[in-house]
């Protein structure tokens, strides 16, 4: 009879039935098979916080089948993703089918490939119970957050709000920026900026006002830039010293999750929950062509930078065959993971070193491609040389002031040649190659242009996805497995919207989050909630009890909750409107912005006695290439986006391309930019027939 393997996902089920072949039944759990009911609290507090599990309603017929294939089985092996999550799923499928607790029939696959599916299957273990509770703690407690706290929101604020022990401090920390947004108060600052030249020559270098009399130098207003300028001007430039050296540029580590996110949306414009849907396939497993089934990075949720020595051979063989032993380093590079690194896994890579992502290309879908590609490309790099850079910095000084330049040329490229970071807005910016001409101590300068240039101070920037998940990482909140969760939970729930890649709070986050910061300080402290998580990873390590750590969240959360209940008798929060332009046709108010079960929609602030509303429309700059109106974007009911004629029902014309601000050449209607393979900019006008390619920088990896 066949042995029967257990794992999360359909698609890994066949990847890895390739690899055992037909001794063996491989079958898909689908996720969770239990959980906490939804309809009631769950939740046992006077015994230990025993959870009441109960199957998912819709996988009765799953979980029959998963019995009666598990009786007829000689053996049943739980191989469920590698992480506290795996584990519990693997737990409650012990629980279903009667399997005994201390049979060594857990299995877990780093990679799926035929050595790591032979490595896994040949070292089968104990479920680790400790892995369990620290993920039942968890469950747990945001249970007694979530359906504790939700109903106080609801009464106070407004029905359906919800609130979570992550998703709360990163809402907190989006309104807290926002905060600093507001009270930024702008300095002006002023610099004088010089263009100079050897003498006799026309190439010329920057320089900038550094220091007077030794000192350095800021200057606060016009007046002092003019004054400095005045006293400048006539003076004689003059080198005054030369330091040249050789700067190292070391490589990045290979990805952890977090990571994977920050650098996929910079460079990819990916929102974390896409990136984390391609990493999920990439490691269950896709067809390649010559190679079948194969999972092809390993295991994506994760924070450790630990690399397996086969690993690290492949990736030399690799980089030694494709760019020379210049670019090989003496020895292989190994990165140490952060204090509290889970280190069960290895770092993010690809499962095959060898297979370069031009092999894959075909095989892959875009989104596949585009994460595999970033995957690959940044763990070859840090196994590469470092990168070498010839640098010079130079003072010279113009009577009592000195200015000062600085260069680079690139020495040896190193790593750089496969792989450079993408860095954001409020990041350090990469400085860029520049050549200082050959100059030495004493030497006389030409002043080409000699000018001052007023500056002013500005704001932090608001999180994008990468900027929050590096400040929860930073801050010890949440773990791999919850930042892509977190982000989609408070913009769905309307705490936090978009705009392009900016995170920014809504009216219903500032109230929500105020509130909390007034009655429930602590489950919106980062502290606090950071010095929970290691509490939690104790439980997973087996230091700690599970139930005591509860005991002491709940016996004085349960105190909060009962003094907020007093605190707010009889009140209520009121979420203030967002006005907008558009005028109510019925009593001429404008219109407010109100947040409803599906969405945001315009509402007449009359209420009740004008009871006018509106759907929100968001017009592209686009006409119909029928009938000449406007083009909407719109939603269709499932939440995909398209674009559609404002004239609807009378005009149904709709597309899925994206109108732009740009007219045909040919026939002067709007141009329509069609996206994915055999992308182009096209006149969906009938009879014109107009086309061209994307530009390369328009295509890099937009958001659906």
């Amino acid at each position: 009879m066949a042995k029967l393997v257990i794992v999360e996902s359909p698609a890994k089920a066949k990847t890895i039935q390739k690899y055992l072949g037909k001794d063996y039944e491989v079958m898909a759990s689908n996720g969770h098979i239990r959980d906490l009911p939804k309809s009631k609290f769950g939740i046992d507090l006077e015994n230990d916080y025993t959870p009441q599990y109960i199957e998912i309603a819709g996988k009765e017929s799953l979980v029959k089948t998963l019995k009666r294939e598990a009786k007829k089985s000689d053996k049943v092996y739980l191989a469920t993703d590698p992480d506290r999550e795996g584990e519990a799923i693997s737990w409650h499928l012990a629980a279903i089918m009667n399997l005994d607790p201390t049979d060594a029939n857990r299995v877990t696959f780093n990679e799926i490939t035929k050595s790591g599916v032979k490595e896994g299957m040949d070292n089968p273990r104990q479920i680790d119970i400790d892995l369990v509770n620290a993920q039942q703690a968890r469950r747990v407690l945001d249970r007694i957050v979530g359906y504790k706290l939700s109903p106080f929101l609801w009464r106070k604020v407004r029905r359906g709000l919800s609130a979570g022990r992550v998703q709360s401090v990163a809402v907190r920390l989006i309104v807290d920026r926002e905060e600093e947004i507001k009270n930024f108060k702008t300095e002006e600052y002023w610099s004088i900026d010089a263009k100079l030249a050897k003498q006799k020559a026309k190439k010329t270098f920057p320089a900038k006002l550094h220091s007077y009399k030794g000192k350095k130098i800021a200057i606060g207003d016009e007046a002092a830039a003019k004054a400095a300028l005045d006293a400048i001007k006539g003076q004689d430039f003059v080198v005054e010293e030369v330091k040249k050296s050789v700067r190292k540029k070391s490589p990045m580590p290979p990805f952890i999750t977090s990571t994977l996110q920050q650098e996929a949306s910079k460079k990819l414009n990916f929102q974390s929950r896409r990136t984390m849907k391609a990493a999920q396939e990439l490691y269950e497993g896709v067809e390649v062509e010559g190679l079948g089934a194969v999972g092809l990075i390993t295991y994506m949720r994760t924070d450790s930078l630990r690399i397996s020595a086969e690993a690290l051979a492949e990736a030399a063989d690799y980089i030694e065959a494709a760019y020379g032993k210049a670019y090989l380093p003496k020895s292989p590079r190994v990165y140490k993971s952060k204090k509290n690194a889970q280190d069960a896994h290895e770092c993010i890579r690809p499962s095959m070193p060898s297979l370069s992502p031009d092999k894959v290309k075909g095989s892959l879908s875009g989104d596949q491609y585009k994460l595999y590609k970033l995957i690959w490309e940044r763990f070859i790099a840090s196994q590469m040389e470092t990168a070498l850079l010839d640098a010079v910095s130079v003072k010279i000084s113009a009577g009592e002031y000195t200015f000062a330049a600085s260069g680079f040329t690139v020495k040896f490229d190193g790593y750089t040649k496969l792989y450079e970071v993408t860095v954001e807005e409020g990041e350090d910016q990469e400085e860029q190659p520049q050549a200082l001409p050959d100059i030495a101590k004493g030497e006389a300068l030409d002043v080409k242009e000699l000018a001052p240039n007023q500056h002013f101070t500005q704001p932090p920037p608001r999180y994008t996805e990468a900027s929050l998940i590096k400040a929860l990482e930073e801050n010890g909140i949440g773990r791999p497995s919850t930042y892509a969760p977190t982000i989609t939970t408070v913009i769905n729930r309307g705490y936090v919207e978009r705009d392009k890649k900016a995170l920014l709070p809504t009216g219903l986050g500032e109230v929500t989050t105020k509130l909390m910061e007034e009655q429930f300080e602590r489950i919106v402290d980062a502290t606090f909630t950071a010095n929970m998580e290691e509490k939690l990873d104790a439980v997973e390590e087996g230091k700690s009890d599970w139930v005591r750590i509860l005991d002491e969240f709940y016996s004085e959360f349960a105190t909060t909750l009962e003094q907020a209940e007093k605190n707010m008798e009889g009140t209520r929060v009121k979420v203030p409107d967002e006005a907008t332009d558009v005028v109510c046709e019925n009593c001429g108010k404008n219109m407010v912005i109100k947040l409803g079960r599906f969405g945001k929609f315009l509402a007449c602030p009359g209420f009740p006695e004008c009871r006018n509303t509106k759907k929100i429309v968001q017009e592209t700059g686009g006409l119909c290439p029928v009938c000449g109106k406007k083009m909407l974007a719109k939603k269709s009911k499932n939440g995909k986006g398209y674009f559609g004629c404002e004239g609807f029902p009378e005009c149904t014309f709709m597309t899925w391309d994206k109108p732009l601000p740009e007219a045909c050449p040919k026939c002067s209607a709007t141009l329509f930019r069609k996206m994915g393979r055999g992308g182009k900019i096209h006149c969906l006008k009938e009879g014109c027939g107009f086309e061209k390619p994307i530009e390369k920088k328009s295509a890099a990896g937009d958001e659906d």
